[in-house]
């Protein structure tokens, strides 16, 4: 399986500064050809985004949707509007909306049902919020896991990716989960999909949560890792570069994870 290696800016950088930030790494990881990368701007630099990145290795998405095609929703943006932006990923479910704006699985469902019904990739990110363990981890994930999936079909789970980013492991000063507890939970994840679904076992289930370049190349060979969901340190486009082309170290044997 092909790594997926990508950024959300989440609120940071104008157009004028993501064109700027888009025109520094497009070099920096042009011959960059056995991995997937994204990047997803801001709504206001999405625009910028499919201008500077056209025919680059780099694709694009946004952070967020509404899950109706159209209506009277004042300030949202729909699937519709970011196809026709030529997004190929959009992120669904960050714990940052959850804890923000109160998004619930049911919401979470419907807004990955909208990304598909209009050709896109959801990126669902799904992750416990208290560090005790990947028992408990997945205790919390998987069944929050099957209420933002339940709307979808078997034939089109392939076309999810999975982000696994506990919520503990997120911002400025928090630690990365170690490689051990990081390769478990995504073993648990890639059990329960093969369980469900035909195609369960061709989900990407990416690590997002204070990832950098001495984190990286220590997580994507992890098994059951299949990416890299980069915060805060992608914002420096040479720091991102570097982390895009981590070597995939060789991995352990996998973990046995029990599955209730």
């Amino acid at each position: 399986m092909r790594p997926l290696i990508g950024t959300s800016w989440k609120m940071h950088f104008t157009a004028t500064q993501a064109g700027a930030y888009l025109a520094a790494l497009r070099p920096l990881v042009a011959e960059i050809a056995d991995r997937d990368l994204f990047v997803l701007p801001p709504f206001a630099a999405i625009f910028v985004a499919r201008d500077r990145l056209a025919g680059s290795n780099v694709a694009w998405g946004a952070q967020d949707v509404h899950p109706e095609d159209w209506g009277a929703h004042t300030g949202d943006v729909s699937a519709p509007m970011l196809a026709d932006l030529d997004c190929r990923y959009v992120e669904v479910g960050h714990s940052e909306r959850r804890r923000d704006h109160g998004e619930t699985p049911d919401l979470i469902a419907a807004k990955v049902g909208a990304v598909l019904r209009w050709g896109m990739t959801p990126i669902l990110c799904v992750g416990e919020a208290h560090h005790r363990g990947p028992v408990a981890a997945l205790a919390d994930v998987l069944p929050d896991l099957e209420r933002c999936l339940a709307g979808v079909s078997a034939d089109a789970l392939h076309r999810i990716v999975i982000a696994y980013e506990p919520v503990w492991a997120i911002g400025e000063h928090a630690p990365a989960a170690a490689p051990t507890e990081i390769r478990a939970v995504p073993v648990g994840i890639h059990a329960w999909l093969r369980g469900h679904a035909p195609g369960g076992e061709t989900v990407r289930v990416i690590y997002g949560g204070s990832v950098d370049e001495t984190v990286a190349p220590l997580v994507l060979g992890q098994p059951g890792v299949d990416g890299l969901f980069v915060g805060r340190r992608a914002l420096d486009p040479a720091a991102f570069a570097t982390i895009a082309r981590v070597p995939i170290l060789p991995a352990a044997a996998p973990l046995e994870t029990t599955i209730s």
